[in-house]
């Protein structure tokens, strides 16, 4: 009988995440579903100030000027840029969930979990999240 030669596979036992992770090239669904992650994280972590900012645009005259006020003046010792910041970090984590979680759903109900189409989706879904979030902030920041 003839020995079958096979090559020892490799053996990874410590990762060192400094060496090994920088050169890990990630694929785009990847990205996707990391940045779904803390876009999911970012927005509940910020619930207190997307509900101060619901309740003060909406309860009167008043506190309507005072929430048109935290992005000219600032909040207290908050400056406004740090404000238009924050407020844009939320948009982003808003349009990317809600884009990469309806290529879950639709991922889920058509079943097409193809690789090519995990890929084509996952561009997609960065290249709208991104778009979208530069325009909304261009208008955020004034520039049109």
């Amino acid at each position: 009988m003839a020995e079958s030669r096979t090559t020892p596979r490799p053996e990874f036992r410590n990762i060192n995440a400094l060496r090994d992770l920088p050169s890990y090239r990630l694929p785009a669904a990847g990205w996707v579903s990391i940045l779904h992650r803390i876009s999911g994280l970012l927005l509940f972590l910020l619930l207190p100030f997307i509900v101060w900012m619901f309740d003060a645009s909406l309860s009167s005259e008043l506190s309507f000027g005072v929430f048109a006020s935290a992005f000219t003046a600032g909040i207290g010792f908050v400056p406004a840029w740090f404000v238009k910041l924050v407020v844009l970090a939320l948009i982003w984590a808003f349009l990317h969930h809600l884009i990469a979680g309806l290529r879950h759903v639709y991922m889920d109900a058509t079943h097409s979990v193809g690789k090519a189409f995990g890929k084509s989706s996952a561009v997609v879904t960065l290249v709208l999240s991104l778009g979208l979030t530069a325009a909304l902030g261009a208008k955020l920041f004034g520039l049109y």
